[in-house]
């Protein structure tokens, strides 16, 4: 039987833009520590926004200055701004078309930190398959994998995660996009996963068959939940060197029943660390 171990661990320190792998992290009961700290909100159209609707975050990265929750932000032209310099706000605005304040992660009780913003349409099979990326003759995702209070808040209050707070994929399925999308750029910050599991020589999306179980990983145990139907995200341009490209996207709808990984919520919080095992209980 394939040992299945923690092959990397991403960090992303604000919504929707590029984050880093760490070696090690804790784990609590709203995910990983430090992980989607920032968002941005939409002046114009109110509520907490991602990639979905403002696809240019995802050619900024973000990481934590020595070790505190302050932020430095890299801007598409390669120049940096903290979030606590004065003109934050403006630099990242003006690098992503659209008029934003960064926002810190606030309490789960403050309700209206978390509500939606207005739709883009006002028809809402036109917004869905926006967020969704789906063209006139696709299915939209089965909505019942979503926690039901996604349906009225951005994310669920006390994050800024877009469901649940894991998100695994595996090398395997790295490997299998690899050989089914030769002409696309393959790599790991598209798809944006919480944990990537070595799963050795497994062929496929071994993860589609985890979900309903539970397994221990480091000092942490998780529960997992369905395959993750994938949006417009994976298509947008990455940093400065992954091109936007639909046929990502075309290729997990119509290939892989619309998921690539699998959700995840964790049961007991620990540390979790490169290298270590994962074993199902």
């Amino acid at each position: 039987m394939t040992q299945l171990s923690v092959n990397e661990i991403w960090v992303y320190p604000v919504k929707s833009m590029v984050g880093g792998a760490v070696e090690s992290c804790l784990i609590n009961e709203l995910g990983i520590v430090g992980d989607r700290l920032w968002a941005v909100r939409d002046i114009d159209n109110g509520g907490i926004r991602g990639a979905k609707k403002l696809g240019g975050l995802m050619k900024l990265s973000a990481q934590f200055v020595n070790g505190s929750e302050v932020v430095e932000i890299t801007l598409p032209d390669g120049s940096m701004v903290r979030s606590d310099d004065a003109q934050a706000n403006d630099l990242v605005s003006r690098a992503i078309g659209a008029n934003v304040q960064l926002e810190h992660l606030r309490p789960a009780s403050d309700l209206d930190h978390y509500r939606r913003g207005a739709p883009s349409s006002d028809d809402m099979m036109e917004e869905l398959r926006g967020v969704f990326g789906r063209d006139a003759d696709e299915p939209l995702p089965d909505f019942s994998v979503f926690p039901p209070e996604v349906m009225e808040f951005e994310s669920p209050p006390g994050t800024y995660y877009d469901c649940w707070p894991l998100l695994v994929m595996t090398t395997s399925a790295l490997r299998s996009l690899r050989q089914a999308l030769p002409d696309s750029v393959i790599d790991v910050r598209r798809f944006r996963p919480s944990l990537v599991i070595d799963t050795g020589e497994q062929t496929g999306h071994p993860e589609f068959g985890w979900a309903g179980k539970t397994a221990r990983l480091g000092e942490c145990e998780i529960e997992f939940q369905s395959p993750c139907p994938r949006c417009v995200m994976v298509t947008r341009d990455v940093g400065s060197d992954i091109a936007g490209d639909r046929a990502v996207l075309r290729h997990i709808i119509r290939e892989l029943d619309q998921n690539l990984g699998v959700y995840a919520k964790i049961i007991k919080p620990g540390v979790v660390t490169a290298g270590d095992s994962l074993r199902f209980m």
